[in-house]
């Protein structure tokens, strides 16, 4: 490999089962090549895979060149290289592209600067990928490529492209509102859409599958017996709530910081005291099935408050 024998790169590789066989072979391919270190993060889902290799490689780049004895990049394959190359991308700092040729890794890595090498585990066969991973590795940024008919970039495109390796990471991250914390700016501008189901309820998708979710309810409010598919945490944000496990016998009143699991398939029934806001994880997708109807039950609560 074309590399400054004195600077050393670290891949952090991934893939989904459609892409495993491949990142397996490529992964092989990095160990025998020297000055390259190798985290492979195994297999796993092409969101949460991408998501893992996107958060390393973001974290990495944050705080280079302070670290600049040693470059990290990214290794993520699927069946498309398509997902992982969108899920890894989420991260600030991270320029993931999908390569199904030798011609796409050059123009990448000269053009975009390319620190993530997505590859497709159903269309590219091992020998083609090693041979877009060693272009990939080998292509300084801004160098002659296919895209510029293998002739040096004019200075003017030159400047341009410096520039948008500072301009790029910055997309995204300009809160819009009135400024000051962006914590704060995101909390300001969410949006809570109506739980039908539920009167007097509201909340917020912030993450889908594994699904984590801020809800609201209105004080005086109830939420008839019902079940959920999957488990689901909660941590109370706000105000306070009593919960009755109908399956289990049990009933637990929570406040601010106070924290419950609910185990999947358990029917269970709430009331609400006062306004009250609380953070939810689901361990899949979200899902609701109602036991009983609303006045069936006010009715039993009535008979125990």
């Amino acid at each position: 490999m074309a590399q400054n024998s004195e600077r050393r790169l670290k891949i952090i590789a991934g893939a989904d089962p459609f892409g495993a066989e491949l990142k397996d072979a490529l992964v092989t391919n990095l160990k025998s090549l020297p000055n390259i270190e190798v985290e492979d993060l195994g297999t796993g889902p092409y969101y949460s895979i991408a998501e893992n290799v996107g958060q390393k490689v973001s974290a990495a780049v944050s705080s280079f060149p302070s670290c600049a004895d040693i470059e990290t990049r990214g290794l993520v394959a699927c069946g498309t290289g398509i997902g992982v190359s969108m899920f890894a991308n989420k991260f600030p700092g991270v320029f993931a592209s999908t390569c199904l040729t030798v011609d796409d890794a050059v123009n990448t890595r000269s053009i975009n600067n390319s620190n993530v090498l997505a590859v497709s585990g159903l269309s590219t066969p091992p020998e083609s990928a090693t041979q877009i991973l060693k272009a990939w590795l080998e292509t300084p940024f801004a160098a002659p490529c296919p895209a510029s008919n293998s002739e040096p970039w004019p200075e003017d495109v030159q400047s341009f492209l410096r520039n948008s390796v500072e301009e790029m990471p910055k997309i995204g991250s300009k809160v819009v509102g009135s400024g000051g914390c962006a914590i704060c700016s995101l909390v300001k501008d969410r949006v809570f859409e109506k739980v039908e189901i539920m009167p007097g309820g509201s909340m917020k998708i912030v993450r889908q599958s594994p699904t984590s979710a801020i809800v609201r309810f209105e004080g005086g409010s109830v939420e008839p017996g019902h079940h959920h598919t999957f488990g689901h945490d909660v941590l109370v944000l706000k105000g306070r709530k009593k919960v009755w496990n109908l399956s289990k016998n049990e009933e637990y009143e929570l406040g601010v910081g106070d924290y419950l699991y609910t185990p999947s398939g358990d029917v269970h029934r709430v009331k609400y005291f006062e306004d009250t806001e609380f953070f939810i994880r689901w361990d899949g997708d979200w899902d609701i099935f109602l036991d009983e109807d609303l006045a069936a039950a006010k009715d039993a609560l009535d008979k125990v408050l």
